[in-house]
């Protein structure tokens, strides 16, 4: 018998999710969060903080690169593209929410998409690898705002 630390159980619980257990239901609501929060980043690409992120983010190359959501010819390194287009996303704040309130699309979409076109072009990814790495940061940051002291007070807050 060994005893698991939090981490490690949770480790082996989001280590273990597979395209499998996506429910038909979880398949559906999941591709809903997903064109709801691509619509509200497109939209997000045209306000002022989302050009000046993009901006600033201009000073960054590499060999990987991914697209600016609404501009197909304006590439960056993924992380800076999940950067840019979170932002756009967040700008806008009508993307999906939760309680305790947080917006989970917002921060994982554009993460995901980025880093799927950073795949060499042999190794690309599925679409239900993509909706399966989408929950799969979902479900991180539910469990997160679980464990968080801080998150189940911000009801009281607000």
């Amino acid at each position: 018998f060994t005893s698991q630390t939090v981490t490690e159980n949770f480790a082996k619980v989001i280590h273990g999710l597979n395209a499998d257990q996506l429910t038909d239901q979880v398949i559906q609501r999941s591709k809903r969060m997903i064109l709801d929060t691509l619509g509200v980043g497109l939209l997000g690409t045209s306000t002022e903080v989302c050009h000046k992120v993009a901006q600033y983010s201009k000073i960054y190359s590499s060999d990987l690169s991914s697209t600016i959501w609404g501009h197909l010819d304006f590439r960056l390194p993924p992380l800076y593209a999940a950067f840019v287009n979170g932002v756009a996303v967040h700008s806008m704040d009508f993307d999906d929410t939760w309680h305790p309130a947080t917006h989970p699309s917002g921060a994982v979409l554009p993460a995901v998409i980025a880093l799927s076109e950073a795949f060499p072009q042999k190794k690309k990814i599925s679409g239900l690898d993509l909706l399966l790495a989408f929950n799969v940061g979902i479900e991180v940051q539910g469990r997160l705002l679980h464990f968080s002291r801080e998150a189940r007070n911000i009801p009281k807050r607000y």
